[in-house]
């Protein structure tokens, strides 16, 4: 039986004719031995020894057919080559034909010559000799622009890589570049890539069995046991789904997994698989998963890959009902929402239980897709702990606007989120989140009784003369403004309506901006804290507002503002200039006008600007769904922080009354008599109202009714409201903020983020536990202090330092941070470190961050460290020398991270750098 010529394609012709130009001559036909398929272009262009030439190629089967071919050819003109492929034998072709033929027989295909000729190789490795299948793959495989150049050898890996980035169209790499295979990653991240495009699959599936069975040995050899796993679901057609079966293979790893739900799933896989390698698979597609998540943060199409692919895992396992067995998934949408139900279900039953399910849930893949979703179930974990603290009670006003700014406004933050419910609407959280709501809303409401029946006591009386341990909304300028006046006047900036429960918001992103916070150092045994000053009554801003501005009670509107703000500062020998919305914004191109930048550029003018958008939001509906604010949402706010920083300016962030939301409730306006506003009125109190009479009382003739309860309101819906008497609106909040440590003012120190932060809210001790941990126990000495000056940018610190002789006792024997600095390692690197920090100081940085759990904002750990009686202004300075102390071979145990607002120690590599593995502190 003859054997059917082999197939041969242009690549082939191209080939031989480049193999055998040399003898072409003057000769017009080349015979070859093969079959040419019809669908192939019959005429082509080639390059022969550097020359192009036309060809023209035809397939006969028979001797007549070959000689008409070649007779019509030799009437044409020119020196177009005549191709002919066919089987029949040179010794069936007359010696007349066969003497216009090149070498005068029909060529024979070598397919290995052909290769190493397209790869431009002198050798093949040896097993592809062996290897026929592979042989005619890659000439049948050769890209469009040609196979790269391999150099003296082509290997069997580069020669499979090359066939699967074609076969496969995972790239296409340019011919003459010898790195262009080996440069395209072929592991199973890329073929779940590739599985998921429109044709990648269809083209695998498409080979012919040898050669897919050939490719997924190679495959997994090289790229591991999941990719074979892969392969054979496309082959199946299930390519589309692979990733979606690989998150439903995850459970397999789970040892409590029976035996029902593991024949399930390798079921869903169509064939038998190995469980190894479907647990490898499994894992690869959460690896690549990952990483998908991580575009998604800022890439739509990403999210909506992932959407898909998690999507489509939840219907199968839903199919066939394996839903509950993948409840622990890290990936499923469905075992995210079990797991956040988890969590709202604990809220009644055990805080500390649901933080735990909240930690789980924060491990959840898709936690960084549901930000605003673990955002919510935080906030309910938080209430959840602030009601589980013993509750405290209103002992007066003043000490109800300072709790309430420093633990209660925080409260108030988290129930606006609350309010809201799951993000997704999810109706199981969500029931339990307004559980939650109403029982935090219960003791809001106690609280605010209490301290309207306080405030009805102390209006009676109070004045500036009398404040009763107050700080007055006239007198803000006095005690907050005036002691930022120092090479530079402050900028004062009223958010008019700015509750507590915004403050703090803005406060933590003033902080990570890269503001320093200050506030008066407390007297002995309080904390610092943040100053809060009772407003005008009632709560509205044509009294508190005037009043905060002009530094004395007052009844007016801008123009009251603006002349008082000015006289007021006059008084103390500095210009003041008060800027209120239509003096605010600039020209074309121009944020800021042009009057306004100028007296920020004047450091002896004190500038004042009224900010109006959260009051108008409130008042006009524009509040929306918003439960956070942030200074991006306030306009001007970012703008105004950023030029007071450039100019060097402290900036005064504060309020003149606060607010309460409108919480749907859907009773209406209180049927009242005597209604001047939304949350105050003449006549007699009721229910949920108060009396306030007095000196501070400017409107309704000294004598008012204001409305304490969240709920009453006497004018028709808006989103929000103000003149009450809740401690919501009769707290003014203040913020201090200081472009850099420097510009801190005597009498004043920086507040720490975590002093700033109630413990229940953060989840994790007081700073001043930690820093009582950290120092040695035992009196300090009060000797004399001596000044010794740094030389500029020497040392820890580019300016003066402050020391106390003999004053710091040493950190107690065995802690973490006294075993590291008597270790050999740390001896050996502080050789390398110029005036290195004492050794008692480094102990006790590493003391504080240990016990703090390896986190601590700058100013928290300058607190911190404060026993060793140094005082660190340039504390970035003082971490950098730290960090070359303890970064040994550059390893990242000491850093920054938060954008430079948070310092980080690793504990474990710590431990391991120094050798102490087997330490604890």
């Amino acid at each position: 039986m003859v054997a059917a010529p082999p197939q041969v394609n242009r690549r082939t012709i191209e080939a031989l004719l480049n193999t055998h130009g040399p003898s072409l001559g003057e000769r017009r036909l080349v015979l070859i031995r093969g079959h040419y398929p019809a669908a192939a272009p019959e005429e082509f262009t080639v390059q022969i020894g550097g020359e192009p030439r036309r060809v023209r190629v035809t397939d006969q089967t028979s001797v007549l057919g070959i000689v008409d071919a070649w007779q019509r050819h030799q009437a044409t003109t020119g020196d177009e080559l005549l191709v002919v492929t066919t089987g029949v034998g040179d010794d069936q072709l007359g010696w007349d034909l066969r003497g216009h033929a090149v070498r005068r027989r029909a060529l024979t295909v070598e397919n290995a010559e052909i290769v190493k000729q397209r790869f431009g190789a002198r050798d093949l490795d040896a097993r592809m000799y062996r290897e026929s299948w592979l042989l005619e793959a890659l000439i049948d495989a050769e890209p469009h622009d040609g196979w790269p150049r391999v150099g003296s050898v082509l290997t069997r890996d580069t020669a499979l890589r090359a066939l699967l980035v074609a076969r496969l169209g995972l790239g296409h790499p340019t011919a003459g570049e010898a790195r262009a295979v080996t440069d395209i990653t072929i592991d199973a991240d890329a073929l779940l890539t590739w599985s998921r495009t429109p044709s990648g699959p269809t083209r695998f599936a498409e080979l012919g069995t040898a050669e897919r069975e050939e490719l997924k040995k190679w495959l997994h050899d090289t790229a591991g046991a999941a990719v074979p796993v892969l392969m054979s679901l496309v082959e199946a057609g299930r390519g589309n789904d692979a990733m979606a079966l690989g998150l439903l293979g995850s459970v397999l790893a789970d040892p409590a997994t029976d035996r029902d739900t593991m024949l399930a799933v390798g079921g869903l896989f169509g064939q038998v698989q190995r469980t190894t390698d479907l647990m490898a698979f499994s894992s690869a597609v959460a690896g690549t998963l990952t990483r998908w998540i991580g575009e998604a943060r800022s890439a739509p199409a990403a999210r909506e890959r992932v959407l898909s692919v998690i999507d489509r895992a939840d219907r199968l396992a839903a199919e066939a009902g394996l839903t509950g067995a993948l409840r622990t998934s890290r990936f499923l949408l469905s075992s995210f929402t079990a797991q956040l139900r988890e969590v709202a279900s604990l809220l009644r039953r055990s805080p500390d239980a649901a933080e735990s399910a909240l930690g789980t849930l924060r491990d959840h893949a898709l936690a960084t897709l549901h930000g605003d979703r673990i955002a919510a179930a935080a906030m309910a974990v938080r209430v959840a702990r602030w009601l589980a603290s013993p509750p405290a009670p209103v002992e007066s006003v003043a000490a109800g606007v300072r709790t309430h700014l420093a633990e209660w406004g925080w409260v108030d933050r988290a129930l606006a989120v609350l309010w809201e419910g799951d993000p997704a609407g999810d109706p199981v959280a969500g029931q339990e989140y307004r559980a939650l709501y109403d029982r935090a809303r219960a003791r809001r409401d106690a609280l605010d009784e209490q301290f309207a029946g306080r405030l009805a006591g102390w209006t009676r009386i109070a004045s500036v003369h009398a404040p009763g341990d107050c700080l007055l909304v006239e007198n803000v300028l006095t005690e907050a403004a005036t002691p930022l006046c120092g090479v530079t006047s402050p900028l004062v900036l009223l958010l008019d309506g700015m509750s507590s429960a915004v403050a703090v918001q803005l406060g933590e992103e003033a902080e990570r901006l890269g503001w320093v916070e200050a506030v008066p150092t407390p007297s002995a045994g309080r904390p610092p804290q943040r100053l809060a000053a009772v407003s005008m009554l009632p709560s509205v801003t044509r009294v508190s507002r005037a009043s905060l501005l002009t530094g004395r009670p007052a009844n007016g509107g801008q123009s009251v503002e603006a002349a008082g703000f000015a006289d007021y500062w006059r008084q103390r020998r500095r210009e003041g200039v008060l800027f209120h919305k239509a003096s605010i914004d600039g020209e074309a191109g121009h944020r800021l006008s042009e009057e306004l930048v100028a007296a920020l550029g004047r450091d002896e003018v004190v500038v004042g600007v009224v900010l109006n958008t959260i009051d108008d939001a409130l008042d006009h509906g524009a509040q929306g769904d918003r439960t956070q604010w942030g200074i991006r949402d306030v306009t001007f706010l970012r703008e105004l922080l950023d030029a007071a920083k450039s100019f060097g300016r402290p900036v005064l962030l504060v309020a003149d009354h606060g607010h309460v939301l409108e919480r749907g409730g859907g009773a209406g306006p209180h049927p009242v008599t005597g209604a001047e506003s939304a949350r105050w009125r003449t006549g007699t109190a009721g229910e949920g109202e108060v009396e306030l009479s007095g000196p501070r009382v400017l409107e309704g003739g000294g004598t008012i009714v204001a409305a304490w309860r969240e709920d009453i309101r006497y004018t028709p819906r808006k989103a929000g409201y103000h003149g009450g008497a809740s401690l919501a609106e009769i707290t003014v909040p203040l913020l201090a903020l200081l472009p850099s440590r420097e510009l801190l003012p005597k009498g004043w120190e920086v507040l720490p983020r975590e002093l700033a932060t109630p413990s229940w809210w953060a989840g994790t001790r007081p700073v001043e536990d930690v820093v009582s941990e950290t120092a040695a126990p035992g009196p300090v000495s009060q000797k004399p202090v001596r000044r010794r000056p740094k030389p500029a940018g020497e040392g820890l610190f580019a300016e003066a330092e402050v020391v106390r002789e003999d004053s710091t006792p040493q950190p107690p024997p065995g802690t973490l941070g006294t075993k590291i600095v008597a270790s050999d390692v740390y001896l050996a690197q502080k050789e390398y470190v110029r005036k290195a920090p004492e050794a008692k100081v480094v102990a006790a940085v590493i003391d504080a961050l240990a016990a703090a759990g390896g986190t601590m904002s700058p100013a928290a750990l300058a607190a911190a460290i404060s026993a060793t009686g140094r005082v660190k202004r340039n504390v970035d300075g003082f971490i950098a020398t730290v960090q070359r102390l303890l970064n040994v071979e550059g390893y990242p145990v000491l850093g920054f991270i938060d954008a430079g607002h948070t310092v980080k120690l690793d504990v474990p590599l710590l431990r391991e750098q120094f050798l102490l593995e087997g330490s604890r502190p």
